[in-house]
């Protein structure tokens, strides 16, 4: 069979589908996007920010999707990305995204400077800072290159990593920075990780309750001090209503809803419902292929551990429940079939537990609607970890 080739593109070769194919001529393993549940998730998401008058930055962490980012824009009304290492903020500025925060602390010397280059891509910079010798080490940077760099300074609000703990160290820092030449003090990062993954909608408010004191308390000196507080960014897709409500924050930054992986979906709304079933639709899956059912009760398909991270667990078979994936090894995943009804080459949709990780292991997402594929996607920012 003569192989088929589109821009340059081979399918099986370095792209697992071509636009216009069926569904069930997509090379597995890969990465399948839902294109109307995605839309729907994105419209949604950008509706109840501009309702709230909430500004929505898009985890670029999350899906490292150019594409993805700017469907964001035009959708849901994003105001831009955050992104976690520089490398990855490169993709999205030589992208074309236009405001992007760098949602954690940039000390190596050589980040910085590439930091302080952003700019120079027509991209509004922000990074997080959390110790006051990082400020002159940011000014020296955008000096040299004539450029500015905006700052919030990390609150630690219960997630136990990056951040400053005490209202006295937010001023101290804030005060370095509109001192420094080529800075700008904007405002307070202040995102509880934490608790987005807890099971109950009260013990998430609980833990958001405390970080939001926390940050009312530094936003409250901040002002006293005759220091503007531009942004108060923070939330994610288990909070982001808590965040809404505070009357503190002014910008979320959720990601996984977009998707909606299944440790996320099983968190429980305020009426006790699991948040893929209503309030998120499922648009992100691995499809995968049975490849072997030597043994009567059990089916093998090809998405093992190389094609998805297990830090939150197995996946889940979507949209039934006569079949279960039971273990994995690098090239293999188990499927329990207990009757015996997936036949060989049966496609199934799988639900990864975490898709941040699950996404930076491929290197296409392939866009279908209606049975058909009608995009294909580079992961742009794929690998970009330093």
């Amino acid at each position: 069979m003569a192989a088929t080739i589109h821009d340059g593109l081979e399918l099986g070769y370095n792209a697992p589908a071509l636009p216009g194919m069926a569904e069930a001529e997509i090379q597995t393993p890969c990465l399948v996007l839902e294109l109307d549940a995605l839309e729907r998730n994105i419209a949604k998401m950008g509706a109840y920010a501009r309702e709230h008058g909430m500004r929505h930055r898009v985890h670029g962490k999350m899906h490292k999707s150019v594409d993805i980012a700017k469907l964001q824009q035009r959708l849901g009304g994003a105001v831009g990305v955050c992104c976690q290492k520089v490398s990855e903020a490169e993709v999205f500025a030589r992208g074309g995204i236009k405001d992007i925060l760098v949602s954690n602390q940039v000390r190596d010397p050589l980040k910085i400077d590439r930091l302080a280059r952003l700019p120079g891509w027509g991209a509004r910079t922000i990074v997080c800072v959390d110790d006051v010798a990082n400020v002159a080490e940011l000014s020296a940077a955008a000096v040299k290159h004539g450029t500015l760099i905006e700052c919030l300074v990390e609150i630690d609000c219960g997630a136990g990593r990056c951040g400053v703990t005490t209202t006295p160290e937010v001023i101290e820092i804030a005060r370095a920075i509109e001192a420094a030449a080529g800075l700008k003090f904007t405002g307070i990062q202040a995102y509880q990780g934490a608790m987005q993954h807890m099971d109950a909608y009260e013990d998430r408010k609980a833990k958001l309750d405390i970080a939001i004191a926390i940050v009312r308390e530094a936003v409250e000196r901040l002002k006293a001090e005759g220091i503007a507080c531009e942004l108060v960014s923070g939330g994610g897709t288990g909070s982001y209503y808590f965040e809404t409500a505070s009357g503190v924050y002014n910008e979320l930054q959720c990601g996984s809803y977009a998707f909606m992986d299944a440790d996320y979906g099983r968190i429980l709304d305020k009426d006790g419902k699991r948040i893929d079933q209503g309030e998120w639709e499922n648009a992100f899956f691995i499809l995968t292929s049975v490849m072997s059912h030597a043994k009567p009760h059990l089916a093998v398909v090809d998405a093992g551990l190389k094609a998805q991270s297990l830090d939150s667990g197995l996946p889940v078979v979507y949209g039934r429940d006569d079949v279960r994936y039971i273990k994995c090894s690098d090239e293999h995943g188990v499927i329990e079939d207990p009757d015996g009804v997936l036949k060989i080459n049966e496609r199934i949709r799988l639900v990864p537990g975490h898709c941040d990780p699950t996404a930076n292991v491929h290197d296409w997402y392939v866009g279908v609607r209606g049975g058909k594929v009608e995009c294909l996607w580079p992961v742009s920012a794929r690998g970009r970890a330093y």
